[in-house]
């Protein structure tokens, strides 16, 4: 693969520290995919809303990436910035913002993430109407889904298109949705979306049952990785802690111990980007050699931490990926 000018610049300059890791990882993912490996990313914080999708969405259109565990709120901001992005309002000076500024934010319908305020208007209810059609047409029709299979669905059916105000290669639920890529959503009721079902759900407009719930995921991933982890297995990439890492991790673990599938292949890679507090017993902040002890990782998975921003870090190992 040729490189480009981010890829040449990473190589020559970042030779030590977490700079090498971030090296050493992006080599290691590479060398994972060459021997036919395949490659789980996981998402969590706000990175859709740091808008990752420039450079996510092209790893999922060149086959760079297999499956996707991520947050509720990653799915659905993704969406958001899609249809609302010129309404984004930043914040350089978040960090300087007094309660009552806070407040007037909320009095004006923009929400906070770190120095990017969310348009509650123009974003959450922009979406909504489109959504709970889609959720009320399964439910007529008896119907069951998972959550990212409404989203794709309103996607894939063109629902949005009018409201679009980036280009779409920079969203990365319109590539997965096109190469209908697997998504694993746990806890996506602790989401706005979620929220917003739950709330439908409470007037009776709609039945819980209507949307299939994270065991229906985890089972769903089970299987997956049953199918996926045959020869040079499957890699696990996780960008920051939280659900979106700690749930799919487990798949493991449970078939191995609780289906007894003694059989059954580690993970076959393992890197997080982390700025968390390093701690031994911390889910974020844990070292990937604790998880050999949860029967998560082997001893001979190759193991990468780089505790930095991953708003900085994984575009940039993304990049070299590319070989932009």
């Amino acid at each position: 693969m040729s490189r480009g000018p981010v890829s040449q610049f990473i190589e020559h300059h970042y030779r030590h520290f977490n700079a090498a890791a971030l090296m050493d990882a992006a080599k290691g993912y590479e060398t994972h995919l060459a021997e036919g490996g395949k490659m789980m990313i996981t998402l969590a914080g706000a990175m859709s809303t740091a808008e990752l999708g420039i450079s996510l969405a092209e790893m999922i259109r060149q086959g760079k990436v297999d499956i996707i565990s991520c947050t509720g709120a990653n799915l659905e901001e993704d969406i958001m910035n899609l249809v609302a992005h010129s309404h984004y309002k930043r914040v350089p000076h978040y960090r300087d913002l007094s309660p009552q500024e806070e407040w007037d934010l909320l009095e004006n319908g923009f929400n906070r993430v770190t120095d990017t305020c969310i348009p509650e208007e123009e974003a959450f209810r922009r979406i909504q109407k489109h959504i709970f059609k889609r959720w009320q047409t399964a439910q007529e029709k008896g119907e069951r889904y998972l959550p990212h299979e409404y989203m794709y669905q309103m996607l894939l059916g063109g629902d949005l298109v009018e409201h679009y105000e980036i280009d779409p290669k920079h969203s990365w639920m319109i590539a997965a949705a096109e190469r209908n890529l697997p998504l694993i959503v746990p806890g996506w009721e602790d989401s706005t979306m979620g929220n917003i079902f739950a709330s439908y759900c409470y007037k009776g407009e709609l039945n819980p049952s209507t949307m299939k719930s994270g065991i229906e995921y985890m089972t769903w991933l089970s299987k997956w990785y049953i199918d996926n982890s045959g020869g040079k297995g499957v890699g696990f990439f996780q960008i920051g802690g939280g659900i979106a890492g700690d749930f799919p991790i487990c798949v493991v673990p449970m078939l191995y111990q609780d289906l007894e599938m003694t059989d059954i292949p580690f993970w076959s890679y393992f890197c997080q980007i982390s700025d968390s507090t390093t701690s031994y017993g911390s889910y974020s902040g844990a070292v990937p050699n604790e998880k050999i002890t949860w029967g998560k990782l082997d001893i001979t998975t190759p193991k990468f931490i780089v505790e930095s921003d991953a708003t900085i870090v994984a575009p940039l190992i993304f990049a070299w990926l590319l070989g932009w």
